[in-house]
């Protein structure tokens, strides 16, 4: 596969997607699922750079499964699981890095989340990984360690909502198109992340690391102009 990040004309992340990450964060059970999106410029490609922590931000992880889209999907009938698998190219290990006091702030008073999700540098991702190495996406085990103290592991077969039917809701909305990428959810035990810290993250199958799909990658100050105040 090419370069994620030069092939994703968008980047759809599926939210609320395992329960124990919704009741730590207190948030309401979704009936269906919902969606937001990161603007493709989010992508860190690997060996490409720290993550950047905006002044004022509390910033937090979330690691997750990636799918990299490899046919156009419009209208998906969630049914449809061949059409829906047969669409996904390979797959990625992304960590979707949030502005949680932001995001908040947005949430209390019914605002978007876009800045809480698009910072340059808050979509660390690994290499592609073939589809081959991931024989069933509803079985992998997720995991990330800061500064080697595990911080989240579990599987994606406790996703409420499974592949097919996120990529049928979304598809009603918005087409897929061959390279975009779509984030299937975290699960529990999102946290913060500082200044010299430095994230792991990787993917098992059947208990093996999936070499590919490892990330490494540390946070530094981002510079700049921006500082997080009350909107």
């Amino acid at each position: 596969m090419a370069s994620i990040r030069a092939n994703a004309r968008k980047v759809v992340c599926i939210g609320r997607n395992y329960a124990d990450h919704i009741a730590e964060l207190n948030s309401a059970r979704p009936k269906k699922p919902f969606f937001f999106l990161k603007p493709s410029s989010s992508i860190l490609a690997p060996a490409s750079g720290p993550v950047l922590r905006p002044a004022g931000v509390n910033l937090h992880y979330e690691v997750e499964l990636a799918l990299i889209m490899g046919k156009t999907l419009c209208d998906l009938d969630a049914k449809d699981e061949k059409q829906a698998m047969e669409a996904i190219e390979g797959y990625a290990v992304g960590i979707d890095m949030t502005a949680r006091n932001t995001q908040e702030e947005a949430k209390k008073k019914g605002l978007p989340w876009s800045i809480a999700k698009g910072f340059d540098t808050f979509l660390p991702m690994s290499e592609p990984i073939a589809k081959a190495k991931v024989p069933d996406p509803h079985n992998v085990e997720l995991w990330l360690s800061v500064n080697d103290e595990l911080r989240q592991q579990d599987s994606t077969e406790l996703m409420l909502f499974r592949i097919p039917r996120m990529l049928s809701d979304i598809s009603q909305c918005m087409t897929l198109e061959k390279g975009d990428v779509v984030l299937t959810g975290t699960p529990k035990g999102v946290g913060s992340v500082v200044v010299g810290d430095v994230m792991r993250a990787g993917l098992r199958v059947d208990g093996k690391e999936v070499e590919a799909a490892r990330i490494e990658v540390e946070v530094q100050e981002k510079g700049g102009l921006y500082e997080y105040q009350e909107t």
